[in-house]
């Protein structure tokens, strides 16, 4: 089965929202099996969205929609959908019911005229309830193609795709069973690892499929298999992925079950009823704010302090302005006082220390830009390394955060070993 992803919003097109959705629900397809085959995002156009639709009838099982179902005149997808059916529109009791309690229970005030108009859809169309919002889901069916349309407000999108779209989808098509795994590295970059298992990558059986997956400081390696027997794909990847296991042992440091490297340092320190706190120079507190984002963080993250200015480092975290002075405010020296001190002040178990020329000026330190030291101070000892992330800016601040998570994880793992 395969299926196509339309985004409608001129504020798309311009740069002004970045499309987050359509990841979202490819992922969501690939799940269940559902291959995508091609996404395009296109202007609040009436000829346009009705371009893009024919663009797929037939072409594709499903298309997936999002955007234009709002209650203003630029919103114009249902009347469009309407159009491409040669249906028209009706009330529909229970989301009118839904929108009026959700005004007077969220707003406390009756529905306007305007947003009544959010209970009008195609008489044909099955109705997918949006429990976050006033515009509801559309399914509608035109020859060999689904059409689905849904709001384009994040959350609103992901409430009707998980709860009721995706479970519909499930049940009422036979998709063949998809296996993913993937293997977590470090250390070593994208064609370094090519060459080490091309004898390996050239001999998969044709239904497992091998995707590099890099970002800074890490590659990803995964692994799909396609079939209708999902024992056999399951024990088929198992023992591939023996087989890439003895050709690069020294650099796989675990397996991704889909989650970010601050969602997996927060279940460790979570499971293991530990603690961390932060103290960010070059970062500018962007460890802290990849730790803070994910749900529960306040059972393991005790809080940052973020030391971009030397007086701060002296006068907050009480780092020797004798230290800065001999080894420089850029140096394994500072970031092992930092977070020493920032552990110590936030009382935690563990704590992260970054300093470095994150640039494009060097500023007045002996070191060139791109430098960075990171140091993870835990119960046992404190560990500093150095690192030269080049540039730009963004690459060298994005790679020191999540260099430093990578070290926390091992620092972990040590003390669990």
């Amino acid at each position: 089965m395969t299926a196509a992803i339309i985004t409608i919003g001129d504020e798309i097109l311009i740069g002004q929202v970045i499309d987050t959705n359509s990841g979202v629900m490819a992922k969501a397809l690939e799940d269940i099996g559902i291959r995508v085959h091609e996404m395009l995002s296109v202007s609040d156009d009436r000829s346009h969205i009705l371009e893009a639709f024919s663009r797929y009838q037939d072409q594709v099982d499903l298309v997936l929609i999002t955007g234009g179902l709002g209650p203003t005149k630029d919103d114009i997808t249902k009347k469009t959908f309407c159009e491409y059916f040669d249906d028209q529109l009706v009330e529909d009791q229970n989301v009118l019911q839904h929108i009026t309690q959700m005004y007077l229970r969220v707003f406390n005030r009756p529905l306007s005229a305007m947003n009544r108009d959010q209970a009008l859809v195609p008489s044909k169309c099955t109705v997918l309830h949006n429990e976050y919002g006033s515009a509801p889901g559309m399914w509608m069916q035109k020859d060999k193609t689904i059409f689905v349309s849904m709001p384009g407000v994040p959350y609103e999108m992901k409430g009707i795709l998980h709860d009721h779209l995706i479970p519909k989808l499930a049940a009422q098509f036979n998709r063949p069973h998809i296996i993913h795994k993937t293997i977590l590295t470090y250390g070593m970059g994208e064609s370094m690892i090519a060459e080490r298992i091309e004898e390996w990558e050239n001999n998969l059986p044709n239904f497992i499929k091998l995707a590099y997956l890099p970002s800074p400081g890490r590659v990803r390696l995964r692994l799909t298999a396609r079939g209708q027997d999902k024992s056999t794909l399951e024990e088929e990847v198992g023992q591939q992925v023996r087989s890439i296991l003895a050709l690069i042992p020294e650099i796989v440091t675990g397996f991704d079950d889909g989650g970010s490297i601050e969602q997996s340092v927060g279940q460790m320190l979570a499971e293991r009823g530990l603690t961390v706190s932060t103290a960010e120079s070059c970062t500018g507190g962007t460890v802290a704010q990849m730790i803070a984002s994910v749900a529960g963080a306040s059972r393991y993250f005790r809080g940052s302090i973020v030391a971009y200015n030397s007086e701060i480092k002296v006068n907050l975290l009480g780092i020797d302005p004798g230290l800065i002075k001999e080894h420089s405010v850029v140096s394994p020296e500072v970031a092992a006082a930092m977070a020493r001190s920032v552990r110590r002040i936030c009382n935690s178990d563990f704590a992260i220390g970054i300093t470095g020329n994150a640039g494009p000026t060097a500023d007045d330190t002996p070191h060139p830009v791109g430098q960075v030291f990171i140091s993870i101070s835990g119960p046992d000892r404190t560990s500093t390394e150095g690192f030269n992330f080049g540039q730009p800016r963004e690459k060298v601040i994005l790679r020191a955060a999540n260099k430093s998570l990578e070290m926390l994880r091992a620092e972990i793992l040590k003390k669990g070993a």
